[in-house]
């Protein structure tokens, strides 16, 4: 037990130093950088490069410390660069304009990342002198692990001297507290904001760098690690480096205990702790931002979180209607006008599915106003609830040979959005009650559940091989069919979300939204309205993806992954949230464009994230707007 508590120290060491630099980020800025995994990843990989030309220059442990702190600064210096060329642009946007363009960076470091070191992990040496273990053959301890847990309470002492006892600390501090007044007495906001986030970016260079003789550089590592990240700086609360120091060593022990007890038997069942460490920090989360929304250590202030100021809804005309009927009939032909070219088929099928997941989360965020970064629980639900049904379902609906017909995968498609909606109401009954960017970031909590259950429960999910043999037989079982069977679909619940949101329930949804008091004072159920809204969305999405289980034939964890999140965040803002067609023209760029990217390059992921750049700065109103002649 005192072994894995060491190990476990260890470990919550590192993430704080790689969390604390998120901390100061939002902290000072109030942005939420997806990033700041990628240069945690930059580090290491400096680090890796710089120790083969320091050691044999410097010599063995000068050479591998000065490869370590080169590049800390190194990274440091990136971040400023970062901050002063894109993010200054986006203060005064919302957290979710800003959490899409560090994602675009993501995609952006990872491929110049490929382009510069390769596809192939790199390993790094081993700390001169430190390369030992402490009791060997009792507690095996590494000595470096000793090492990471002094840098670790160094780094927190340094920042509080730091943040306590210098004048720059203390403009750091109030402006962190109260940025309005601050800048009413003469703060220089720019400077500040630069000098903050470059030594956010330096620590999170170091995290990565000090992990060098622990774990080989690889292309995966940005998003390994960031979320667990996240998790360090909303459960301390944000903008609190003791939080993110107590969060760390919380998460740090809890996982250490669990791999200690092993397997404990919880009222006659077996429960085997180890497989919890997956999802341990998540459920922590979920269990204190319940409690106390703003975390350990922060306060209510700081979790208000930037509005996106929607102009109200178009009413619906008699014009809208008949354009609606047209594009669904121009849809229906489309198989036979590319019947040379099949794969359009394909490709439309995955764009009217991707459309209906747009518009789920697009219901959320537009008309309900409630963010969520892990929306892609709910399609993952879906698609899980939908496989897992085809057993029970597979012989209902006239099939007289058993075969997966189309009243069958209606059934398992309904069944898949049932789950999603229990999920919805689980989650959502939760996340409402959270406050700002926290209640998003719960969101983002319940997915990462979500995913390691499905990766881990081998006998029901598959686990990370996932479950196959999922394709729809009988009037469906050709390409045209299934295209069209989701076309009826798709047209249904976009007709059917399209009339409620402009039904009494749309415009109390709204009210809910932009005036939450006054609707509380006319005397509207302003959390059941919302909770509505999240279970219609949850089950949208879970719709979306029992869709994709027969598109694809199979389902696998990756679709409750981040990126499938953040793809569905990507085609809401870039449609536009003014517009009920904004989710729908949003996915068939992004998913077209995306599509044609892979094809055209092996670096389609810098040539999206350059993309997503472009269109947050150039047209942050979506390409909707764009249409319909508005800014």
């Amino acid at each position: 037990m005192l072994a894995q508590l060491l190990n476990g120290l260890a470990s919550a060491s590192s993430l704080f130093l790689l969390s604390v630099g998120l901390t100061l980020i939002f902290g000072i800025s109030r942005v939420v950088n997806f990033a700041h995994g990628s240069l945690a990843m930059l580090g290491l990989y400096l680090a890796v490069s710089l120790a083969a030309l320091a050691m044999p220059a410097l010599g063995a442990g000068p050479g591998y410390w000065a490869a370590v702190a080169a590049a800390a600064l190194a990274v440091g210096l990136l971040g400023a660069a970062v901050e002063r060329v894109l993010l200054r642009r986006l203060y005064g946007a919302p957290e979710l304009f800003q959490l899409l363009a560090t994602f675009a960076l993501v995609l952006i470091v990872r491929d110049a990342t490929l382009a510069l070191w390769g596809a192939d992990d790199r390993l790094g040496p081993k700390a001169p002198g430190l390369a030992g273990v402490i009791a060997p053959g009792r507690f095996d301890l590494p000595v470096y692990d000793l090492v990471l847990m002094g840098v670790g309470v160094l780094v927190l002492a340094a920042l509080r001297v730091l943040l306590n006892r210098t004048r720059w600390g203390l403009r750091v501090r109030a402006a962190t507290e109260d940025r309005e007044m601050a800048l009413a007495l003469g703060m220089d906001e720019r400077r500040l904001f630069t000098q903050v986030f470059a030594l956010g970016a330096m620590l999170a260079g170091l995290a990565g760098a000090l992990q060098m003789p622990r774990e080989p550089a690889t292309l995966t590592y940005d998003l390994a690690i960031v979320v667990e990240a996240f998790v360090v700086t909303v459960l301390g609360g944000m903008g609190s480096v003791s939080g993110a120091f107590v969060a760390a060593m919380l998460i740090g022990i809890v996982k250490a205990a669990c791999v200690a007890l092993g397997t404990v038997e919880v009222f006659g069942v077996a429960v085997v702790l180890p497989k919890l460490t997956l999802v341990i920090e998540f459920l922590l989360l979920a269990v204190v931002l319940t409690l106390r929304p703003w975390g350990l250590f922060g306060r209510p202030a700081a979790a208000r979180a930037a509005r996106i100021e929607l102009a109200p809804l178009p009413p619906p005309r008699r014009r809208g209607d008949l354009a609606l009927l047209a594009a669904v009939a121009a849809l229906a032909v489309l198989p036979w006008l590319a019947r040379s070219q099949p794969y359009v088929t394909v490709l439309a099928i995955d764009v009217l599915i991707a459309g209906l997941f747009a518009a789920s989360l697009h219901a959320l965020m537009g008309p309900g106003g409630i963010h969520s970064f892990g929306h892609a629980a709910y399609l993952g639900l879906g698609a899980y609830g939908a496989a897992l049904a085809v057993p029970w379902l597979g012989h209902l609906g006239g099939g007289a040979d058993g075969g997966m017909g189309l009243p069958q995968v209606l059934l398992c498609v309904g069944a898949g959005a049932l789950l999603a909606a229990a999920g919805a109401a689980l989650f959502g009954f939760v996340t409402l009650r959270a406050a700002g960017v926290y209640g998003a970031m719960l969101t983002l909590a319940f997915a990462q559940i979500v995913w390691s259950v499905v990766f881990q429960w081998d006998a029901v999910t598959g686990g990370s091989n996932g479950l196959f043999g999922f394709w729809p037989q009988g009037a469906i079982a050709s390409r045209e069919g299934y295209y069209l069977f989701v076309l009826a679909i798709v047209a249904l619940a976009g007709f059917g979300l399209r009339q409620l949101l402009h039904a009494p329930y749309g415009l109390n949804l709204r009210v809910s939204r932009d005036a939450p008091l006054r609707a509380a004072a006319l005397g509207l159920p302003v959390f059941g309205i919302r909770w509505a809204a999240c279970i219609g969305a949850g089950a949208l999405a879970g719709a979306a993806g029992g869709l994709t289980v027969f598109a694809k034939g199979s389902i696998s964890p990756e679709i409750v992954g981040i990126g499938r999140s953040v793809d569905g965040l990507v085609m809401v803002l870039l449609g536009g949230l003014e517009s009920l067609a904004g989710p729908w023209l949003g996915a068939a760029v992004y998913t077209v464009g995306q599509d044609f990217l892979a094809r055209a390059t092996d670096y389609w992921r810098a040539a999206v994230g350059v993309s997503m750049l472009a269109l947050i700065l150039a047209l942050p109103g979506g390409l909707a707007n764009v249409l319909r002649g508005r800014p």
